[in-house]
């Protein structure tokens, strides 16, 4: 069996950052419309509401939709636990950061 490993969230980013409108962001992600609300909804995904009421993503979502669909199609996981799963694995690189600041 081939282990792949996913890459992980990652941190905010200092300053105002570029966020994608809804369309542009399901066009690159290549996730359907529904489909991404229904993310959003399951805190898979983290959008803001722009001024006007419409939801904007971080370019960096584009990454943890990439994972959340290798996880649903690797392993056949539900969308509630690959949240489950995603978080477990951002704790353990969390805590492998921590381990190697402490050895060095």
């Amino acid at each position: 069996m081939t282990v792949h490993y996913l890459p992980v969230r990652r941190p905010p980013t200092a300053g105002p950052q570029r966020r994608l409108s809804r369309e542009e962001f399901c066009r690159r992600s290549g996730v359907h419309p529904e489909l991404l609300r229904r993310f959003v909804a399951l805190g898979l995904v983290q959008a803001v509401r722009d001024p006007g009421g419409e939801l904007r993503f971080p370019p960096g979502q584009l990454a943890d939709v990439a994972r959340i669909e290798r996880l649903r199609r690797g392993l056949g996981l539900n969308y509630a636990a690959i949240g489950l799963v995603c978080e477990l694995l951002d704790r353990i690189q969390e805590l492998e950061r921590q381990l190697r600041e402490r050895s060095s």
